[in-house]
């Protein structure tokens, strides 16, 4: 069996936490980056044999990089806190560590979103594939925070078995989570040079609404589908705008 380690990077998911580390049971190591949490979360990873790195917050790129450094293996499935292994999923990772990898060095699988309680198979959230299993030898996390994706240099393979995601615990939760990484995807992209016009902020929005409901087939998913998609067009829409206010104030 090939080992394998899991990272998870964290801060104040305690009423979730133990559940990603439960759906990963399989992996012969569970290391989770926490950044201050102040409700208990190493103490629940710990509990549940997970080993707890406590550091600072140097942004959500930069975190995912370091927790990649601190596991003890080279074959490691990155996890958030808000995503769990299913026992199909589990079991596809565990046969390719029967047989090995091959050339491959990494492995992209698709990503099954939930919202309040329903997951949505259709729109902009699905199939969502995403690269999680690498060779951290030869894998680093890139893109502009908060927006973060897993860069493998090498042959990737795709699985079949969707990883389950609960990124919201409310609606509140949600409009809370729209503000907070406009905000941040604001800053950094002013500071990476992007710039906005007048006609991303008039058609962007409209075109996210077009693409998630009518071209990925987001109205299959009923009202939650609906909404997902106008908080998503509130979502592009108001990182543009910061985007564009944010850009005026900046030399």
């Amino acid at each position: 069996m090939t080992p394998l380690s899991v990272a998870i990077i964290a801060r104040d998911e305690a009423d979730r936490i133990a559940d990603a580390i439960r759906s990963v049971a399989f992996a012969d190591e569970v290391v989770v980056v926490d950044s201050g949490s102040t409700d208990g979360t190493p103490a629940i990873c710990r509990a549940l044999g997970a080993r707890v790195i406590e550091a600072g917050w140097p942004g959500h790129v930069a975190q995912k990089n370091r927790a990649l450094g601190e596991v003890s293996h080279d074959h490691v499935l990155s996890i958030d806190a808000d995503e769990r292994v299913p026992a199909a999923l589990a079991a596809r990772i565990t046969a390719l560590q029967r047989t090995g990898w091959g050339e491959r060095t990494g492995w992209s699988m698709p990503r099954l979103g939930w919202w309040l309680g329903q997951p949505l198979r259709h729109g902009t959230w699905y199939p969502d594939r995403r690269v999680r299993l690498v060779d951290r030898r030869v894998a680093r996390w890139t893109g502009l925070d908060p927006h973060d994706h897993l860069q493998v240099d090498g042959p990737v393979g795709p699985l079949a078995e969707p990883l389950h995601h609960h990124p919201y615990r409310s609606l509140a939760d949600h409009l809370a989570t729209i503000d907070r990484y406009t905000a941040r995807h604001a800053e950094t992209a002013v500071a990476a040079g992007v710039r906005a016009r007048p006609w991303d902020l008039a058609l962007r929005p409209p075109a996210h609404l077009l693409k998630a409901l009518v071209l990925k087939g987001g109205v299959l998913d009923g009202p939650r589908g609906l909404a997902v998609a106008w908080l998503g067009a509130a979502h592009v829409q108001l990182k543009w705008l910061r985007i564009y206010l944010r850009s005026r104030e900046t030399p």
